[in-house]
Parts: C-alpha cells; structure tokens; sequence
C-alpha cells in the first residue's frame, strides 16, 4: 500500500466546512463521514479529515489552537498548471475562503494562499522544473 497522509483540522461548522472543501475540489468519503468528522478526499493519497472542535480534542491533550489569530502549520498542495492553481484558489474565495497573501511568482513557481472558513491555512502552487535556475 503507497503512504497516505491526512491532515486533520478542527472546524467549527462541520456542513459549512463540508461545502467550502467540496467547492475547491475535494470529494466526501461517506464511509469515514459522521456528525462529528467527514473525510474529504483530494487524492487516492491525501485526505483532509474536518473534526468538529470537541471531537478535535478527543485527539489530544493541549489546548486547540484559534487559527483565526494565529497560524502553526501551512498546508500546502502542488497543482498541475498555473490555471488549476488560480481556479482552486478562486473557489475558495468564492466558497467564504480569505487570501491573505499575494500571488508570488519565484519564475520557476507561482504560488497562492488561502484559507479557509476557520483560518486553516493552505498553499497552492505550480512548479515548473524545468524553469528552475541551475546552480
């Protein structure tokens, strides 16, 4: 079996952040899905698991973090062109997502921000490779 990875977040409207992750492309997996957690699945590798905040605490032992006032963790996904990039991020903002940085463009990457309805930050960016400056 290859690795997975699944990023699980706290969210305080779980219909709500269903639908802002839905929007910018990501499918439920209602298998894993209940009133307290949805799976929302990216790839056959990534997965994104929304967690009510008391469910969230189950988890773990130190407070929950309010995302809203500060940032521990950037989540960050490769697209395959500019032009899914700038889509993914135009449909968090159109779904109630926030862009609290600026495209950044390195040459060889472009680079785009969002967050979402809880302030879960996350990165969208294409890299071409073969614009990368030689060392």
């Amino acid at each position: 079996m290859r690795s997975q990875i699944f990023i699980n977040l706290p969210v305080k409207d779980l219909p709500k952040a269903m639908a802002f992750y839905t929007a910018i492309g990501f499918t439920n997996n209602p298998n894993f899905t209940d009133e307290t957690a949805a799976c929302m699945v990216y790839s056959e590798e990534i997965f994104v698991m929304l967690l009510t905040h008391d469910r969230f605490k189950s988890f773990i032992k130190k407070d929950l973090g309010d995302t809203t006032k500060t940032t521990s963790v950037i989540n960050s996904l490769s697209m395959e062109n500019v032009a899914k990039m700038n889509e993914t991020t135009d449909n968090a903002l159109k779904a109630g997502g926030t862009e609290p940085t600026p495209l950044k463009d390195y040459g060889f990457m472009q680079q785009r921000s969002f967050e979402d309805l809880d302030g879960n930050f996350w990165e969208v960016f294409f890299m071409d490779m073969s614009q990368m400056p030689q060392q």
